[in-house]
Order: C-alpha cells, then structure tokens, then sequence
C-alpha cells in the first residue's frame, strides 16, 4: 500500500548509474519497478517457446553470382513475408570489427559511474547519451538494461570526440561496415518487393540511423522481469549485433521462437515503417529480450529511420496498391512517427494510429 512508482521511478533515475549500479551496489532482489503485472508473468507460463530458428541466409557472391542473387533475394522475400526477421552470414564486415565493437561497448558500460554520469540523459535531440529505459516514465514495469545511445537522425556528421573514448575507434568503425551492409540488404529488399534495387536508397530508407548500445547485466531474479519488453521497431528496418549469451526471442504464428546466436552473424528485421510502405507485404513483427542470471548481454542495434527532419512524406508505395490491394495507411512524416513512438510504453504499437 505503500508503494509510490512514480518516486520510486525517479529516485532510481535520478542514480544516473542504472541497472548497472543496482548490481554493482550488490542487489539481490529487483527493485519493484522492474517486477513485471502478474497477469504478463502468468501469460508466459502459459505461451511455449518453439524449437524453431529464424532463417539464415548467406550473403556470399551476390555481387559475382547473379544465379546466386536471384536465390538470395528470394529467401529475403519469404523471411520478410512470413518471419519478419532473419539472420545473414558472410556479410562482409570482419569478425575483428564486431568483435571490438562488442568489447568497446562493454567498456563504456563498465567504466566508474562518475565517468559515465557525463553521458546521462534523456534529452533525444544529444546525440550521444547513456539512459536505463527510454520509457522508463510510461511504462507499467521497467526492463532490465541499460543503452548507449547515438543518433544520427539529424545528420550523417559524427566527429570522434562527440563519441566515448571508451569505444570511439571500434564504433566508427562499425558504424561505416554496418552503413554500407544497410544499404546492400535495402537493394535486395526493393528487388524482393519487385522493384527496382535503387528504389528503397531513393527514397532515402538507409538515411537517419540511430544505435542502440545495449548492457543487459546479470539478473537476480530473471523470471520476475524482462531485458527488453515485446515491441517491434520505429524504423525501416534494424541489423543488429548480438553475443553468444542469447534471450532474443521473435513471436511467430503467436510463439515465442528463440534467435539462436550464431557466430559472426548479424540479425535483420523489419521495421514497422517498412511494413507501411510495403503496404503489409512485409510485416514488422514483436520481438522481446529475456533477462538472465548470466550476464552481462551486449548488443548492437542499428535502426535505419530516414532523416528526422526530413519533410518527405512516407505511406505505402504506389506499386504496391491497386484496385485489388488498396493503401491501408496513410501518408506521415518519419518526425511523426518518432514522436508518436515515444509518447507510450514500447510495447504498445504504433501501426494502428497511421492505418486509414
């Protein structure tokens, strides 16, 4: 009866320090803001988890083979259509840059709190900035992670010293391999929607990226709480980089299906945005982060949104419509749907306010 949320909420907000500290400061029980409704926990015990694998396509020779492209394309096609998510092997950037983006962002997690207080913030316009939660105000339990966060949604311009020594170096360079890798999966998906490879970069879809640098430390009570509640993506499409450690899960055909890590491998789904412009061809679909009392989990995760300010308008693309198959959403700015996204919980969807 005594339990006030709100100042619970800010009192662990105003640490600066996040999940990060409650371990550090020895906790053995997880604080009440992170303990999931009942009804969620009961709803899980009774929703199985399916001994499926997301599809894994090997990118190799699509650039020599064009027999081979063709097949790609395809599987991409049936993967976005039916899964929504997949995972791509020999992708082009070298295991040593994944590698020592994934140690950077550990070292940027676990460096003294004092250093990391600098980056504390939730103001979105900063472009670089450690928060626990983004909805952490909003939403009825919180989740078991902590993020370095870096936009570039306002513009391609990111100068080495904006970024954490920390991970400085490895970040820049990850973020050039995972740029262009975006680019090459958008070609294969204009051509897995019939259109032309161009269509998807013209339309500027791998413009206006923003990371989410993931710490999932080691949970005391996992069963109580999530890492990252179910939600799908506020952007076109995500590629995300993951450790071995696992807890990414994908619901399918109403399932909760684990991604099994694979080494090397990068994870790609769909944005809600893309599933707009597609006009539901390809579908957008929840996904969530179990915690675990292994720890900690890093991961990666870069979401292609287009330029935030941009003033072009996005709905679904005319050859995607007809007579047959009419548009069913309407037509908004990517600035709407950032802020439409973040005026809730994330695990609420944003799709239904922009169907017509």
């Amino acid at each position: 009866m005594d339990y006030d949320r709100v100042k619970e909420v800010k009192a662990f907000d105003d640490t600066k320090a996040g999940v990060k500290g409650l371990v550090d400061a020895g906790t053995m029980n997880i604080p009440r803001i992170f303990i999931r409704p009942p009804e969620e926990i009961a709803q899980d015990l009774n929703c199985l988890t399916i001994p499926l694998q997301v599809p894994v396509i090997d990118l190799s020779y699509i650039e020599k083979d064009n027999h081979r492209r063709k097949g790609i394309v395809d599987e991409i096609r049936i993967a976005s259509e039916k899964w929504g998510f997949f995972q791509v092997v020999n992708h082009g950037i070298p295991s040593s840059v994944l590698s020592k983006m994934m140690n950077g962002v550990r070292a940027f997690h676990e460096q003294p709190s004092e250093v990391k207080q600098q980056f504390y913030s939730r103001d979105r316009m900063k472009k670089v900035r450690l928060v626990s939660n983004s909805d952490l105000y909003l939403s009825r339990s919180a989740n078991w992670r902590d993020t370095m966060s870096i936009s570039l949604l306002l513009s391609d311009h990111l100068h080495p010293d904006e970024l954490p020594l920390a991970c400085r170096d490895s970040t820049i360079e990850y973020i050039k391999g995972v740029s262009e890798l975006g680019d090459t999966i958008f070609e294969l998906l204009s051509e897995a929607l019939g259109l032309k490879p161009n269509h998807l970069r013209d339309m500027e879809c791998s413009k206006g990226r923003g990371f989410a640098c993931h710490y999932y430390p080691a949970c005391p009570e996992p069963d109580l709480t999530l890492g990252t509640s179910k939600h799908s993506d506020p952007a076109f499409l995500t590629i995300l980089l993951q450790d071995q450690i696992g807890g990414l899960q994908v619901l399918h055909e109403n399932q909760w299906v684990d991604v099994q890590p694979i080494v090397g491998s990068l994870v790609v789904n769909i944005g809600d945005l893309l599933q707009i412009i597609s006009n539901n061809k390809f579908e957008s679909v929840e996904h969530r982060v179990l915690a675990n009392r292994i720890g900690p989990r890093i991961s990666v995760a870069c979401f292609f949104r287009a330029f935030a300010a941009s003033s072009k308008l996005y709905g679904p693309i005319e050859e995607m419509i007809s007579e047959e198959i009419p548009p069913v959403y309407r037509e908004f700015l990517v600035s709407e749907y950032i802020t439409n996204f973040h005026s809730k919980p994330i695990d609420t969807s944003g799709l239904d306010h922009f169907k017509l």
